[in-house]
């Protein structure tokens, strides 16, 4: 279990500041993450990689001379937000444009997404390969839809070996999509793991039995089955990778093929455990005639304390094996012999130099401002049934997923309420301070409800405005602008078993009470419980997009925590509109 921390809510960012105070000679903190703390080539391409802390090495260690140029780190097990992975691309780009990659889940891509759509509109090139190595989350005729484990490695270390070579931003998205198809990796876990102030682990073996494919976030494994021997585990890893059907297109036999294994491990697995292991993957991989080249044994991308392991097949041809021999320094991980680049001075980030500029509240009028103190009482209530609810939430995640759902809405709807109260005090307008709420919410939440949050109530802040007051037809053209917008930016549809489920009816009910002519506080009453049935129903849906698509199975008979939280949400507002004028 994880035994060190002070307020589990700040353990991200004093880790991160920790670990910039402890290698400052590669690295430099910035708002959203680290980059390089030395100087990069103008012109060279930037290779930004990240996703939620809790992976270490990945995703800050890999950043230095020879690998990425940053890392967005996000909170533990949640993607950085939409701000977090700009303002660290901004700070990284060198006038060769950005590349992105990092692993293929849903909070990730679609904060990844976004902020490469941000850099565009800003003018600068930017392209994305996400990493999907993990042969047991999809199979082989979807690998599209495969998540990333420790292939992360091969990934980012191809991409970045291309950039410090020179090449366009086009030739270094060439070699990482290159890289990734010829990148396949299968794990194991003995025991799930357990963040910093939570009471049990995100999930359990039992005694003496072993899970086979699991998340490295702690979604449960496709399999379980009794703890094999070392020589056993081997044998499991290595035939799961040579399957035929997983050999890369270009590599026609496994005979005679060129191969870079790596061993991972999850956390608290021993390295000498590993070595016992890999003496035997060794063994077999000689035995079917695999060439073996460099092989790596260690912590690559770890899940907290997670006693496990995954293997990694990296089919190298001579193209990838001359980038491989790129020298790397990085805090984690170290390669060869680099030639020291000079440190940064007097550095500032992009989202640090703009924060002024963020800072100025709009004109607004009494009416607006009238309105903003129902926004306020309205986010206040928000944080306080999420924080009712927050365990419920999370264990009702747990099932399919990775347990932080509740977390994650906690840090957000606090993140939110701080800020609107800001607002509000500095004079803020009702679509100031709820624009204000929904942009601290996708910020400090990160992951995929943070995103779809910030989606949500940006889109009722558009329609609130900062003069006059609100009208119900305002606010009801708000909702189903924050459906609409969520179904395109998350890609989910009704029936997916996703917060949408519980969304698209709310908005329907709400948008039907209003234009029948009922008040607000009727409309939003009926709607509420509108989707507290939907919530309830997703309980009988199969998962079709997000963390739990893997396991859907498991969630059957529990209802989509998203789902859930957004009808707990829509019934207290209600209370709240209640009670106001």
């Amino acid at each position: 279990m994880t035994r060190l921390w002070n307020e589990p809510a700040d353990f991200a960012d004093e880790m991160i500041d920790g670990f910039v105070a402890a290698n400052g000679r590669y690295v430099r903190r910035v708002t959203g993450g680290v980059v390089r703390s030395t100087v990069v080539p103008e012109g060279q391409v930037a290779v930004v990689v990240g996703g939620g802390s809790g992976h270490y090495p990945a995703f800050g260690g890999l950043v230095g001379q020879g690998l990425a140029h940053g890392a967005a780190m996000g909170n533990l097990f949640a993607s950085p937000s939409t701000q977090q992975v700009h303002s660290v691309a901004r700070a990284a780009e060198a006038g060769g444009g950005v590349f992105f990659s990092y692993g293929n889940y849903a909070g990730d891509v679609l904060n990844f997404d976004a902020a490469q759509d941000r850099l565009l509109a800003e003018g600068i090139a930017a392209a994305t390969v996400t990493v999907t190595d993990d042969v047991k989350s999809a199979p082989i005729g979807e690998k599209h839809r495969r998540r990333g484990i420790a292939g992360d490695l091969t990934v980012f270390r191809a991409a970045a070996a291309a950039a410090e070579r020179g090449a366009d931003l086009e030739g270094v998205t060439a070699i990482a999509r290159k890289a990734n198809e010829r990148t396949r990796s299968f794990g194991v876990a003995f025991t799930g793991c357990t963040l910093p102030g939570a009471e049990k682990p995100l999930f359990t073996v039992p005694e003496g039995r072993m899970a086979v494919g699991l998340g490295i976030h702690g979604e449960p494994g496709i399999d379980e089955v009794a703890i094999p021997t070392a020589d056993e585990l081997a044998g499991l890893l290595v035939s799961t990778l040579l399957d035929p059907a997983e050999l890369p297109e270009g590599v026609d036999s496994a005979r005679g093929a060129r191969v870079i294994p790596i061993l991972n491990g999850l956390g608290s697995l021993k390295y000498e455990e590993m070595f016992v292991v890999y003496r035997r993957v060794a063994q077999l991989l000689e035995t079917a005639g695999v060439v073996v080249v460099d092989p790596h044994v260690g912590e690559f991308c770890t899940s907290f304390d997670m006693a496990g392991t995954s293997l990694t097949l990296y089919w190298i041809d001579d193209e990838l094996e001359a980038l491989w021999e790129t020298p790397v320094d990085t805090p984690a991980y170290r390669r060869g012999s680099v030639v020291a680049a000079e440190r940064v001075t007097d550095a500032v980030s992009a989202a640090d130099a703009t924060a002024d500029a963020e800072a100025e509240i709009p004109a607004s009028d009494d009416a607006s401002r009238t309105a903003a103190a129902t926004v306020l009482a309205a986010v206040a209530a928000i944080a306080a049934v999420v924080d009712e609810h927050v365990d419920e939430l999370g264990r009702i995640d747990a099932v399919a997923g990775d347990g932080d759902h509740g977390i994650g809405m906690q840090r957000g709807s606090h993140a939110a309420l701080a800020a609107a109260t800001a607002a509000l005090e500095a004079g803020a307008g009702a679509g100031t301070t709820l624009t204000r709420a929904a942009d601290a919410w996708a910020d400090k939440a990160g992951g995929t409800s943070g995103a779809l949050w910030g989606v949500i109530l940006r889109a009722v802040a558009r329609e609130l405005g900062d003069t006059g007051s609100p009208a119900g037809a305002d606010v009801a053209a708000g909702v189903a602008a924050g459906s609409a917008g969520v179904m395109a930016y998350g890609k989910a549809e009704p029936g997916d078993k996703t917060l949408v489920d519980a969304l698209v009816p709310f908005s329907a009910a709400l948008t039907r009470g209003i234009d029948s002519g009922s008040s607000l506080r009727s409309a939003w009453a009926e709607a509420a419980e509108a989707a507290t049935v939907a919530a309830r129903d997703t309980a009988d849906l199969l998962p079709r997009m997000g963390r739990a698509r893997t396991h859907g199975e498991h969630s059957i008979g529990t209802p989509d925590p998203g789902a859930v939280s957004l009808a707990l949400i829509a019934t207290v507002l209600g209370s709240v509109l209640a009670d106001r004028p």
